[in-house]
C-alpha cells in the first residue's frame, strides 16, 4: 500500500519550492499507459521529431518540490535530446505517494527490484526502448537530489538495463531503507566500508556485470545533502567494479576538480566533479554555444557549468 509522507513536507532535500512550470509542454507529453506501475509513477516522455532507431534513451528524475516537465527543461535535459538526438524519459512523483513530491529513495518497499518506483521507472525504459526502437545498450539515468537517490536505486536494482548513471547532490544506494534514516544519511552521511557499500548493490539484483558507470556531481557548499555523500557514492561504486578510491587521474571540468577512478583495463567507471561554492541544486550554464544548456530557476544554479551537457558528453551521447 503506498504510504503518504506529510513529515517530507519541509525538510526532506529541496524543501517546498517548486518550479513553475505551469502549462509548459516545450513537446513533452504523458504516456498514460506504459506497462507495469507498482510505484504509481506519471511517465513524462520527450522524443524529437524524426528521432532515428538506434538512438540512445536518458532517463532524468526530478528532486523534491519540481516536477517532470520543469525538471527536463531547466536542466538542459529537453535541449539536448533535441539537438543531439536522443529520448528523454521523465518520471514525475505522484503527492498521493509522497506529499513533497519526492521519489521514496528512502523506501525499501521503492527500492526493490520488481517493487514500487524502481520497478515503474524499469517499465517507462522498456516502453520507450520499444516504442522508439532505442538502442537498449545505450540506456542512461540521471537525477537531482531526491532523484539522484532514486537514480543511484534504479542502477543498483536493474543495472542489466543500464549502460550509465549520473547523481547529482544525491546519495548511495540503501543509505536509508525507511523514513527516520533519510535525515542523518543527507548531513553529516553514512560512513560506511566500500564493501559495505558495494555489498547493497550486489545484493540488489541477481546481475554479476558488467556494471554501469557512476559519474556523481556535488557542490562543496551543500548542506542539505552533505559532499559526504559524494565520497560514499565512489566508495559504493568503485568497489562494485572492483577498483579502489583512488584517482587514477585528476583534473578539471569546467574549472571544477574532477577526479576518474578506471578498471583494469583502463576505462573510467567511477568520475566525480566537485563544484566549489554550490550550495544544493543542479548545475547549469544558460546561453548559447556547445556546452551550454539549462536554465536558472529553485535549485537550477548557474555556475558556468551545465550538468547534462557533462553527462551527455561523457556517455558519447554529443
Amino acid at each position: 500500500m503506498r504510504t503518504l509522507l506529510p513529515l517530507l513536507a519541509t525538510a526532506l532535500l529541496l524543501g517546498t519550492s517548486a518550479q513553475a512550470a505551469g502549462a509548459r509542454s516545450d513537446g513533452i507529453t504523458e504516456v498514460p499507459s506504459f506497462g507495469s506501475d507498482p510505484g504509481n509513477l506519471r511517465m513524462l516522455e520527450y522524443v524529437p521529431d524524426g528521432l532515428a532507431e538506434g538512438s540512445p534513451v536518458v532517463v532524468a528524475l526530478h528532486g523534491c518540490g519540481q516536477n517532470a516537465t520543469g525538471y527536463g527543461v531547466d536542466s538542459g535535459w529537453v535541449e539536448l535530446a533535441q539537438r543531439l538526438g536522443f529520448a528523454l524519459v521523465l518520471p514525475e512523483q505522484r503527492g498521493i505517494n509522497n506529499y513533497n513530491g519526492c521519489f521514496n529513495w528512502f523506501q525499501s518497499a521503492d527500492t526493490t527490484r520488481g517493487w514500487g518506483e524502481v520497478a515503474s521507472i524499469a517499465s517507462m525504459v522498456e516502453h520507450t526502448v520499444t516504442g522508439t526502437g532505442a538502442d537498449p545498450s545505450r540506456v542512461y539515468v540521471t537525477g537531482l537530489s531526491a532523484g539522484g537517490g532514486m537514480t543511484a536505486a534504479v542502477l543498483a536494482t536493474y543495472p542489466e538495463r543500464f549502460a550509465g548513471g549520473g547523481v547529482v547532490a544525491g546519495l548511495p544506494y540503501r543509505c536509508a531503507s525507511a523514513l527516520y534514516e533519510a535525515y542523518t544519511c543527507m548531513n553529516p552521511g553514512k560512513d560506511l566500508t566500500p564493501e559495505q557499500w558495494g555489498d547493497r548493490v550486489r545484493a540488489a539484483s541477481p546481475h554479476t556485470g558488467p556494471w554501469p558507470t557512476m559519474t556523481v556531481w556535488h557542490g562543496d557548499a551543500d548542506y542539505t545533502v552533505s559532499v559526504a555523500n559524494q565520497r560514499e557514492l565512489v566508495e559504493q561504486w568503485t568497489d562494485v567494479h572492483g577498483t579502489d578510491t583512488t584517482p587514477d587521474r585528476t583534473g578539471t571540468v569546467a574549472g571544477y576538480p574532477h577526479a576518474v577512478y578506471t578498471d583494469d583495463r583502463g576505462s573510467s567507471v567511477v568520475e566525480t566533479v566537485t563544484v566549489t561554492g554550490m550550495g544544493h541544486g543542479q548545475p547549469v550554464d544558460p546561453g548559447t554555444g556547445t556546452t551550454r544548456c539549462g536554465h536558472t530557476a529553485a535549485h537550477m544554479l548557474d555556475v558556468d557549468a551545465c550538468t547534462a551537457w557533462y553527462l551527455a558528453d561523457t556517455w558519447n551521447l554529443t
